[in-house]
């Protein structure tokens, strides 16, 4: 598993599994909403956030 950044929270990946559980975007496009719903981040900060979501995503959702 990739390192956790230390300001990734869990609240910021249930988030990103419940956008793509709407299937309101296609994940590649998701950093626009954690920077509508996460106002304190940078952009920086979410690409962070997205990549180490999507690098952990079958990871952290093994069956």
């Amino acid at each position: 598993m990739s390192e956790r950044p230390e300001f990734v929270t869990d609240e910021h990946l249930e988030y990103l599994d419940e956008l793509r559980e709407s299937g309101v975007t296609n994940m590649f496009g998701a950093r626009p909403y954690l920077l509508r719903d996460f106002p304190e981040l940078s952009q920086e900060q979410a690409r962070k956030i997205l990549l180490f979501w999507m690098e952990t995503f079958s990871e952290r959702h093994a069956v």
